[in-house]
């Protein structure tokens, strides 16, 4: 299969690629279109990056291990003036459950009108602000514990209903999904909805909220997600946070997003950050994050954990970025297990 893959991408790599419209790992990117939504021409791109890291954790005993986060590679373009298409690939060893590489985003899209676009395959859930933030843009090495354990499966199979985008004051995302995630067949006849919409009331603030509700692993117990979310930009300060809160069933072997060990989550858990950043003139750019999440609301302080980050990112140029992140973690039952990271991006 690796074989494959690496013949796939090399004839793929032979070809010149012009910039295109995309949704997934690549984030809200610009259209090539008209003002009317209506893109000009054909395209196609490859598109990749990888994060090499390095982590010691301050466990007892301690431990520490260079590896790699993210390594993923695809093709997105278009094969109309209507229909765009995107699929991306996730090689590295320590994301994957069993180490092998993985079809991780693959959809078609109707987007011929700016307000009413069509998506069919597998892709990122409608729901959450950190985690339909595109990894390579992320302003700490790690989502939010909260983000990883409640919005899971982070990816699944659906068809999704979606309008606006990162230069309109409204965007809205709908979609219908297996609810199981990626790799497996739904196992009930029920569909999960999963919906997120963001409003703009000013240039420097957006809000917004999510919703979802389904059967994640029979036809009789339900699940219900819903969260909300800030963003506040000003004179390179951003300020962002999230709550999010869930009950009923989950499935326990979606897993955590981008490799995240799941927890043990009771009927009822919840969860929030804020996190604070400032990109200076010098391309220097700290970030302070506060977080909680609580596994099971309904039992005081078992399976409770806070963690502050404190970090800095340093951006070589608009392709390589350097993060450092320090993980400062208060877990119940108390042991310790802070962690320093570094991770270095090349974006392409």
């Amino acid at each position: 299969m690796k074989t494959k893959i690496i013949i796939l991408f090399t004839f793929i790599l032979t070809f010149s690629f012009n910039s295109a419209f995309a949704q997934g790992c690549e984030g809200d990117l610009p259209a090539n279109s008209t003002d009317s939504g209506v893109p000009k021409t054909n395209s196609m791109v490859f598109f990749g990056y990888i994060q090499p890291q390095f982590v010691a954790n301050f466990t007892e005993p301690a431990n520490n291990t260079f590896n790699f986060k993210r390594a993923r590679f695809g093709v997105r373009g278009r094969a109309s003036r209507s229909f765009s298409y995107y699929f991306s690939l996730e090689t590295s060893d320590f994301i994957s459950a069993d180490g092998n590489v993985y079809l991780l985003d693959a959809f078609v899209t109707y987007d011929k009108y700016k307000w009413a676009k069509a998506s069919l395959g597998s892709y990122k859930q409608p729901f959450s602000l950190e985690s339909v933030t595109a990894c390579y843009g992320l302003m700490t090495i790690d989502r939010a514990i909260v983000v990883d354990q409640l919005v899971s499966p982070q990816r699944d199979y659906g068809i999704m209903l979606l309008g606006g985008d990162g230069t309109t004051k409204f965007e809205y995302r709908i979609a219908l999904m297996n609810g199981r995630g990626l790799g497996v067949v739904d196992n009930n006849t029920r569909k999960d909805f999963v919906g997120r919409v963001t409003y703009k009331p000013f240039d420097f603030l957006a809000v917004g909220a999510s919703y979802r509700y389904g059967y994640p692993n029979n036809n009789e117990t339900d699940r219900t997600t819903y969260g909300f979310e800030f963003l506040a930009n000003y004179e390179g300060f951003a300020l962002q946070g999230e709550y999010i809160h869930d009950e009923g069933d989950y499935n326990r072997a979606a897993g955590g997003g981008c490799g995240a060990t799941p927890v043990e989550l009771g009927p009822e858990r919840q969860g929030a950050y804020i996190m604070l950043s400032y990109m200076s003139k010098i391309k220097l750019q700290p970030v302070f994050k506060y977080e909680y999440f609580d596994a099971d609301t309904a039992i005081n302080y078992l399976g409770y954990q806070e963690m502050m980050t404190i970090g800095i990112n340093y951006f070589f140029n608009d392709y390589t970025r350097l993060q450092v992140n320090y993980q400062n973690k208060t877990e119940t039952p108390t042991f310790k297990n802070d962690a320093l990271l570094f991770q270095m991006q090349i974006k392409f």
